[in-house]
């Protein structure tokens, strides 16, 4: 199991160790509130709640996309909060969901462009927990004090002009992470404009976890990368830079390490198409 992953038969074992701080990250796109509403239902003991909207992503503008990256004192403020420290020894940050990673990568993703060294996954989530029957409670676990500080990794992200001047690069791969049908605009079922971002090849974030949510083996990963061109770079993208993150949890299992992340994505690109032809 890679260090990004880990299983539940682990977090069991470490519920009470103090240099690990849990995170429940469910989330419905379609029903905002759900996440806040199953946290308050039952959660693992210990784990603090962290919203997609509120607390993973600034407010949504013009462009930027649907989820625009935080601000990083308003989360570094929530991190400290729930006991994250960054020194003198890192706090292993585990973020779960229910939705085979797709907001729990967010926040891994976001650790990592932001210098911390110490976050992972919850394998299979909070589906995967509550069929093992480890615990879960209602209680909101207090608010600690750490030391968390960003250190921004400015490297591992692209915006939009960034996104133009190198697409069509040899050195450069351009990944969309939707489903093959938005990829292909078959349908579009949330932005404005359907299709994909001209030279983007589809390596749907789905396939990073199997029917179960369970993250598939390392060297499931790197075959899922063996037809990607060999390049200097390659950029992730998705709907809004929320799955995409998962793409790249998949290439870091895979030993692909070069990988960023356009944060606006499909939604901030199509902001701009409206009015614009590329």
């Amino acid at each position: 199991m890679s260090a990004s992953i880990v299983s539940g038969e682990w977090l069991a074992a470490h519920l009470h160790d103090p240099n690990v701080a849990i995170v429940d990250c469910r989330f419905n796109l379609m029903q905002p509130d759900a996440g806040q509403q199953q946290y308050q239902a039952a959660h693992i003991p210990g784990a603090y709640y962290l919203d997609l909207n509120h607390d993973l992503s600034s407010p949504v503008a013009q462009h930027g996309g649907r989820h625009p990256l935080p601000a990083v004192n308003l989360l570094e403020e929530k991190l400290r909060q729930i006991g994250v420290n960054s020194y003198p020894q890192p706090t292993l940050v585990v973020a779960y969901d229910d939705s085979r990673l797709a907001f729990a990568s967010r926040l891994w993703w976001l650790l990592g462009y932001w210098g911390h060294p110490q976050m992972a996954v919850l394998d299979g989530g909070w589906s995967a927990w509550t069929e093992a029957q480890y615990p879960t409670t209602t209680e909101v676990p207090p608010m600690r004090s750490g030391n968390f500080k960003a250190h921004v990794q400015p490297d591992r992200v692209v915006d939009i002009a960034q996104v133009k001047a190198k697409k069509d690069l040899p050195t450069v791969a351009l990944i969309d992470s939707r489903e093959g049908e938005r990829y292909r605009g078959e349908r579009e079922p949330i932005d404005p404009i359907a299709g994909h971002i001209p030279g983007a090849l589809n390596y749907p974030w789905i396939d990073v976890t199997d029917a179960l949510g369970r993250v598939r083996s390392s060297a499931a990963q790197r075959d899922r990368w063996q037809t990607l061109p060999t390049t200097d770079e390659v950029i992730v993208y998705c709907g809004s830079g929320v799955t995409a993150c998962v793409n790249l949890l998949s290439l870091e299992l895979a030993g692909i390490t070069h990988g960023k992340l356009y944060a606006g994505s499909w939604s901030d690109w199509c902001s701009y198409a409206k009015t614009t032809q590329y």
